[in-house]
């Protein structure tokens, strides 16, 4: 058995509410409730599913705490733009532009954290090809 891709993945939060504002304003993804009075956030090909801490789906992770992720996106606009963006939502830039490695190659990345603390690195590949290294 070999992973081919990523489906989804699961953020515990504070607030669903809270967290689908944050991430429909500042990084443009959609809101979709599904069975049972669950939600989540899609964006590309991906979707991340919500768990308010206290009331998490069964089965869940052992420690499940909000503020425990670090996120990588890559995003379709270069990351000097986005800087803009975020400072027109009063979100702090931690760090960045700086150069990181990502999956495909070298990529050109900021900083900063969502409603829960969560680590939020956004990003565009140097080659725009993003080929492996």
């Amino acid at each position: 058995m070999r992973a081919q891709r990523l489906d989804h993945l699961v953020l515990t939060v504070a607030s669903i509410e809270r967290t689908v504002d944050f991430y429909v304003r500042v990084l443009g993804m959609e809101r979709v409730d599904f069975g049972e009075g669950r939600v989540a956030l899609t964006f590309g090909e991906q979707k991340i599913n919500l768990h308010e801490v206290g009331s998490e789906f069964k089965p869940n992770a052992r420690r499940a705490l909000p503020g425990s992720a670090d996120l990588c996106f890559v995003i379709d606009v270069p990351v000097a733009r986005a800087l803009a963006r975020l400072e027109s939502f009063d979100v702090d830039v931690i760090e960045g532009p700086v150069r990181r490695s990502g999956a495909r190659g070298e990529i050109l990345s900021a900083y900063f954290r969502d409603p829960d603390g969560n680590l939020i690195e956004v990003s565009n590949y140097v080659d725009a090809g993003g080929s492996r290294p």
